[in-house]
């Protein structure tokens, strides 16, 4: 417990402080949320036309609302913190990367479905759209790290070791020799 501590802490220092450089920001995290952008607009335009992306930015056209998705609100804080969760836990390398794969794609579809539910909020009603942007979604995306990674640790398979002492039928062979 003490290895997974100290390694998850590390990650999440290093992780996030190559995340905040700027040639990382301009060149990984800047690409990626554009991308996050143009798929959140490509699912609006499956049943409402006239909403446009360019760059982190998404607007409806005919009412010239729009958002920006910002750092913080692309998901790849959730990723950070999921990916040091399961990367310092002792598990097999394959492991580690089907998990993270598939908690990447949980966690980013959830992020598609907050922007675009924000896209309409923020038509709607600014008010709640702060409190949903600021408190509910936050949350919910974080959470949703947090349950991949428990999920995913309820798949790995049991660790060998000696049986413990709290084992109850660990050194009744013991007890069983002495009694003969």
């Amino acid at each position: 417990m003490l290895r997974f501590s100290i390694l998850f802490v590390v990650l999440i220092l290093g992780l996030f402080t190559i995340e905040v450089l700027k040639p990382v920001q301009d060149h990984v995290i800047l690409p990626f949320t554009a991308v996050i952008a143009h798929i959140s607009v490509f699912i609006i335009e499956l049943f409402d036309d006239g909403v446009t992306s360019a760059g982190k930015q998404i607007w409806d056209n005919a009412t010239g609302f729009g958002i920006s998705i910002e750092p913080g609100c692309n998901g790849v804080e959730a990723l950070i913190i999921l990916f040091a969760a399961i990367f310092a836990f002792p598990a097999s390398f394959k492991r580690k990367l089907i998990g993270f794969f598939i908690g990447f794609v949980a966690i980013q579809g959830l992020n598609l479905v907050r922007i675009i539910s924000l896209f309409y909020m923020g038509q709607w009603n600014m008010t709640w759209f702060e409190w949903f942007h600021l408190y509910l979604w936050q949350a919910l995306i974080i959470l949703d790290a947090l349950v991949v990674w428990l999920i995913w640790l309820r798949t790995l398979p049991p660790r060998e070791g000696p049986p413990r002492n709290d084992d109850p039928g660990a050194g009744n062979d013991d007890l069983a020799t002495a009694n003969s």
